[in-house]
């Protein structure tokens, strides 16, 4: 794979500029379908009975969120995950740090439903969960309450039209970064090349985050305080490469 810090942008990519056009519900989706096999009777269960106790609604118009309502007291720290698959990341950081809030952003209802699963099974009470597109919830998130945001293999949208549907974008990364505190991380996975050089180009021409690799085995292993998903170990696309953007330089 072509080293990421040598990026440049190819003829079949969007200039990095063309994704942060537009921030606004309406946009094209970031994520593909919201439904897959018919729910097994464990899954419908908790997709009934446990959902709408961890459920955040999708705030309205200038509504702000108020994190320790939402997880029943004030947490040390809150992250926020996007797109969490079936929950095996979520799942283990919030049983690891018990003391932060976890949200957990998933459209897919059958990933929802694993993750539920999983939250039953380990009793955890630190994860709180929003089924629909995350950009509806962004704005609610209160300004530099978030320690970290994983976007973890997200889908790539590999073609140039579909370019505006990655999540990594400039109008996201702008305001990601009023939601994150001064030196909070963004950790982005991948094991696609094009959405490895896409991420690099949004994330290192944005004035307030920067890139901390300093050597290649930065990017190309695994946080040592992450974990593994399923999608992961399939590496589908190609060897994941692992890349974290610090919010710096906000100078107020």
């Amino acid at each position: 794979m072509v080293d990421p810090r040598h990026a440049t942008r190819t003829k079949k990519e969007a200039p990095a500029d063309e994704a942060g056009a537009l921030f606004r519900p309406d946009d094209p989706k970031f994520y593909g379908r919201r439904k897959g096999k018919r729910l097994k009777s464990t899954r419908a269960r908790l997709i009934d009975e446990l959902l709408p106790k961890l459920h955040i609604p999708a705030p309205a118009e200038g509504e702000t969120l108020d994190l320790a309502a939402l997880f029943g007291e004030e947490k040390r720290a809150y992250q926020l995950e996007v797109g969490f698959g079936n929950g095996e990341h979520l799942v283990a950081q919030a049983e690891a740090h018990p003391d932060v809030g976890f949200i957990g952003a998933e459209p897919f209802i059958n990933g929802v439903g694993a993750l539920l699963m999983q939250i039953e099974e380990k009793g955890l009470t630190n994860i709180r969960v929003f089924t629909d597109d995350v950009r509806l919830l962004l704005p609610a998130i209160p300004p530099r309450s978030l320690e970290r945001v994983w976007v973890l293999f997200p889908d790539p949208w590999p073609k140039a039209r579909h370019a505006r549907r990655r999540f990594v974008n400039v109008a996201v990364l702008d305001v990601l970064a009023e939601l994150m505190r001064d030196g909070a991380e963004l950790r982005v996975a991948s094991d696609d090349k094009v959405y490895v050089r896409w991420s690099l180009i949004q994330a290192t021409n944005h004035p307030l985050f920067r890139w901390t690799a300093e050597k290649p085995e930065d990017w190309r292993q695994r946080w040592p305080d992450g974990f593994p998903t399923r999608y992961e170990a399939k590496q589908i696309r190609g060897a994941p490469h692992y890349m974290t953007f610090r919010l710096v330089g906000r100078g107020d």
